[in-house]
C-alpha cells in the first residue's frame, strides 16, 4: 500500500471508530497519525475533534490551530475547525483567541448563524454584553422559521441596534416597524 493510502485507510478507521461511540480507540489512532502526518490538516482537525469529544479541550487546541494553518481542509471541515477552535477557546475561558477565531470564521463563512451563535457567546464572557444580543437577535430575525418572529423582524432588529435606547410616548411606533 502506498503512504496515502495507508492514511487514507486509518484515517477512515479512525473516524468510524469515533462515530460509532469508540472515541478512545480513535483518539489513539488520530494521535499517531497526526504524529506520522503532522502538516496534514485532515488528520489535525479528526485529532482536535476526537479530543473535544471526549472532553479534552485543551488537547483539542494544537490540533485545531494546526489544521487551520494547514491546506487541505474541505470549506466545511475548514468551517467546523473555526467553530471547534472558537468554541473550545471559549469554554477554556480564552475569551479574547475566542472571539478572534470566530471572527476569522465569519470573515471566510460570512452570514453563518452557527458561528455568529458561538461569537455572540464568546462577546457575552468577554464583557461585551450589548454585542452579543444585538448579534444573537440578527441571528434569530435571518434564520428563525416562527411566523412571529418573521412578522416583528422589522422590530426587532430596529431595537437590536440600540437596545438602551428610550422613546417618547408621542413618537410614531410606526417608523420603528412594529
Amino acid at each position: 500500500m502506498s503512504g496515502d493510502h495507508e492514511r487514507d485507510a486509518a484515517l477512515a478507521e479512525a473516524v468510524r471508530l469515533r462515530e460509532q461511540g469508540q472515541a478512545e480507540q480513535a483518539r489513539e489512532r488520530l494521535v499517531a497519525l497526526a504524529e506520522r502526518y503532522p502538516e496534514d490538516a485532515e488528520v489535525a482537525y479528526q485529532t482536535a475533534w476526537v479530543h473535544d469529544t471526549l472532553g479534552l479541550e485543551a488537547g483539542a487546541v494544537p490540533f485545531y490551530e494546526r489544521a487551520l494553518s494547514g491546506a487541505g481542509l474541505s470549506p466545511e471541515d475548514r468551517h467546523g475547525a473555526f467553530l471547534g477552535l472558537g468554541s473550545t477557546y471559549r469554554v477554556l475561558g480564552r475569551y479574547d483567541s475566542a472571539v478572534e477565531t470566530l471572527r476569522r470564521g465569519l470573515e471566510e463563512f460570512p452570514e453563518d448563524p452557527a458561528l455568529q451563535t458561538f461569537l455572540s457567546m464568546a462577546l457575552y464572557n468577554s464583557g461585551e454584553g450589548r454585542e452579543a444580543v444585538r448579534l444573537l437577535l440578527r441571528t434569530l430575525t435571518a434564520t428563525s422559521g416562527d411566523s412571529r418572529v418573521r412578522d416583528y423582524r422589522r422590530a426587532i432588529e430596529f431595537y437590536a441596534d440600540d437596545l438602551d435606547a428610550v422613546w417618547q410616548a408621542d413618537e410614531n411606533p410606526d417608523a420603528r416597524g412594529e
